[in-house]
Order: structure tokens, then C-alpha cells, then sequence
């Protein structure tokens, strides 16, 4: 029985809510024989309530018989200075919290240290160094081209530098390395690390393993946990969206959307979700008297899945411009949509398209209002049959995404090394 550690600074929203990528990996690796547990920060992430571990660097507790492990560290709210505090305290924290539980509970056989910050992936080839034991790095997000895209730093500053050659070290130092987009590999080659260009990177160890969906878990709940809420009962055609609500997720193009089609009386957006946009698109709402919109505010996810099973079609809404969307996506809100059994419309077109692949939506040419506006028509007057197909390809296509074959591709690197 190989002791498995999943690190990943922010799962403790993972052991609170049940459920994450990380939470379902430990879940099902232990069915598989294997003993998972999962590190994270006594954090939650954007709040500022944690877990006491009273005084010691660490804390420990179980989920449903999933081991969590809480490093100490410091709330942080936004992106400032206690934002960087928080991960630096992580990262100097994990090295005594690592060799005291090692001591307690036996050494891993195995690190999978995730992103999304870097330093849990460095602490996790130096400790699994100092363990003599391999480690699998797990980059969720491109950094640091994800700040660069967001105009955060400059890449060729000397900050952009820094943590580009911080970057390059970790695809060198790592016994594997997993992406959760099909296409990031496609970023080593462009920056020629890869051997084939004469680099270090040998792409051999690389390995795609997406995000996805407890598909179990979420048909239950789409059972068990019915959402009181008038408009789902509605005999309307029903947009959804259900996510963040801040500038990459351009919510607002949704209301101009919605603008364009106010004279189709049968149709009603419904938008779930909060964040830094919510307030201004409220008042947007009111002040332009979209009647066919409703903002529904902060949901609780165990509602998800009910939810997005009374939609008519689900909007996957990016903006096009404050994103790499070229090596696919990697979206969680995709898999849901998906597993609800219903067309999803992207405003943007991915590489490696997931829809594409399994026919199962349809993807805006242009990222414009006007240009959704029309393809949720086209949604909306397609024949019984055409609709129906493409939910029936979409239910398929997200069995491949379901966390029991995810982990078992898992399971295929974590005995690779």
C-alpha cells in the first residue's frame, strides 16, 4: 500500500465543501489500495476564517476517511502583501509539517505537489529529495504566463525572468509532470526546454490529466439537493451561467446578449455566481431594464448540479483577450455542464476544444454579443432531435472526465516513477 501525499495549498475548501479535484483523487486512490493524504494550508482561500492548529506548525483531520493534513500559515484577503505571506509561510512550513507527520504516520512513497502557486511544487521536489522518493509536479496554471497575460509583471523584467527560470527548474526537477490542458505541453516546445530542441525537459514525463466531474456524486445531488427557485420551474427557455463573476469571466457580455433577444419573451438568462463585477452588472439590470435577466447571486454548490439540470443551455463566458485559449481548457464549470446533460455555448474558441471533440456545443467564431445572441437562437430552434443529441454527446463525452477514470490515469504516473 503506497502512502500517496496530495499537496495543494488551497484543498482546504476541498475538505470543507466534500468535493475537488484533489479531495476525489485521495477518494478514489484509497478504494484503489493506496493510502492518499491530502496537505493543505489552515486557510480557506479569500477568507478569513482557518483552521486552529493550535499553536503547532500543522493540524491534522479526516473527511469521510480522507487524511488532511493543515499547514500553518496566514489569512490573506486579495492579492497584496498577505497574499504572498500566505504562500511563502506555506511553503517554509510544509518542510517541518512533512518530516514530523513522516515520523507519525511513515514516509510518502510517492509527492504529487499542485500549483497554483510554484513554491508548493518547489517544496515538494526538495522534501521528496530529502525523502529520497519521487515527485510528480502538477501545473494547473501556466506561471508564470497566466501574470503575464494579466499584465501583473512584465516577462521580460527581471522579476518575469526570475520566475521563468524558477518555472523551467521545477519541468526540470520533477520525476513527472502532469497539465490539465491537452495543450500545455505545447508551451515547453515553444520555449525550446524540451530535448527535442535541445532543452532538458524530456517529454516523455509529461502527462495530461484534466479536471472533471464525481459523476456519481453529481446525479445524486441533482436528485437529493433541489434548489427552491421559481424561474427553474419556469416553462422558459433557460440560459445559464453559473461561475465567477469578475473581468476574465466577462459576465457582462451575457447582458448585452441578453439585450438583443429581450423581444424573445420565452427566453430568460439566469446568472449565479458573485465576485468584484456582481454589483455593477445588478445595477446594469435595473438601469437598463432587462427583465429577461435574473443575477442570482452566491449559490451554494451542493445547488449545482440541480440547477444547471433545469437549464436549456449552459454559456461557458471567458473573455477573449485576458486568456492563452489556445491549449484548451480546463474549466470545472465545463465538466458540470456537461455531466448536467445539456449544449454548452463557449464565447471564445479553444484549442484542443472539449465541445469539438465530443459534439457537444457549439463555440462563438467572433466573442461578441451579437454573435452569442444568434447562437443561442440557433440553440433555441433546433429541432427536438438535433437539441437532444447534442445532451445525449455530452453526458458521453464527460464520462471520460469522471474522477474513477481520472484517477486510474493517475495511478498510470504515479507507478511511471
Amino acid at each position: 500500500m503506497r502512502n500517496i501525499w496530495l499537496w495543494n495549498h488551497y484543498a482546504t475548501d476541498m475538505y470543507k465543501n466534500r468535493g475537488g479535484r484533489h479531495y476525489w483523487f485521495a477518494e478514489n486512490l484509497i478504494k484503489q489500495g493506496y493510502n492518499a493524504t491530502v496537505f493543505c494550508a489552515n486557510t480557506y482561500h479569500n477568507k478569513a476564517e482557518c483552521i486552529d492548529t493550535e499553536g503547532k506548525k500543522y493540524a491534522t483531520d479526516t473527511a469521510n476517511g480522507i487524511p488532511f493534513v493543515f499547514v500553518k500559515t496566514i489569512p490573506a484577503l486579495g492579492n497584496g502583501i498577505a497574499r504572498v505571506k500566505n504562500m511563502v509561510l506555506f511553503y517554509l512550513n510544509l518542510f517541518s509539517a512533512a518530516k514530523d507527520y513522516a515520523k507519525a504516520n511513515g514516509k510518502p512513497d510517492v509527492i504529487l505537489a499542485s500549483s497554483v502557486h510554484p513554491l508548493t511544487m518547489v517544496a515538494g521536489i526538495q522534501i521528496a529529495k530529502k525523502f529520497k522518493v519521487p515527485c510528480i509536479c502538477e501545473v494547473r496554471d501556466l506561471w508564470p504566463e497566466a501574470i503575464f497575460s494579466f499584465n501583473k509583471t512584465i516577462e521580460k523584467s527581471i522579476l518575469g525572468k526570475i520566475l521563468t527560470a524558477g518555472e523551467h527548474w521545477i519541468y526540470k526537477k520533477a520525476d513527472a509532470l502532469i497539465f490539465t490542458k491537452e495543450g500545455d505541453t505545447d508551451y515547453i516546445e515553444e520555449k525550446r526546454w524540451d530535448t527535442a530542441h535541445g532543452g532538458n525537459v524530456d517529454l516523455k514525463k509529461c502527462h495530461y490529466i484534466n479536471n472533471g466531474v464525481d459523476l456519481e456524486a453529481f446525479l445524486k445531488s441533482t436528485e437529493e439537493n433541489a434548489c427552491d427557485d421559481m424561474d427553474l420551474t419556469d416553462e422558459k427557455f433557460n440560459v445559464v451561467y453559473a461561475g465567477a463573476i469578475r473581468p476574465v469571466n466577462n459576465v457582462g457580455n451575457i447582458l448585452d446578449a441578453a439585450a438583443l433577444l429581450r423581444e424573445n419573451t420565452d427566453i430568460q438568462f439566469l446568472i449565479y455566481g458573485d465576485g468584484n463585477q456582481q454589483e455593477a452588472l445588478k445595477q446594469r439590470v435595473v438601469d437598463e431594464g432587462l427583465t429577461n435577466v435574473k443575477m442570482k447571486g452566491y449559490i451554494n454548490k451542493q445547488y449545482i448540479p440541480y440547477i444547471l439540470s433545469k437549464s436549456s443551455v449552459n454559456i461557458l463566458n471567458y473573455s477573449q483577450s485576458q486568456y492563452n485559449w489556445s491549449r484548451g481548457n480546463s474549466s470545472n464549470k465545463l465538466f458540470e455542464y456537461m455531466a448536467s446533460g445539456k449544449p454548452v455555448i463557449s464565447t471564445v474558441k479553444m484549442g484542443y476544444c472539449i465541445l469539438d471533440k465530443y459534439k457537444c456545443g457549439l463555440s462563438l467564431a467572433e466573442p461578441t454579443s451579437e454573435e452569442l445572441s444568434k447562437t443561442i437562437l440557433k440553440v433555441h430552434n433546433m429541432t427536438k432531435e438535433q437539441y437532444e443529441e447534442l445532451g445525449v454527446n455530452a453526458r458521453k463525452g464527460v464520462a471520460e472526465f469522471d474522477f474513477k477514470v481520472l484517477t486510474r490515469k493517475l495511478i498510470d504516473v504515479i507507478e511511471s516513477v
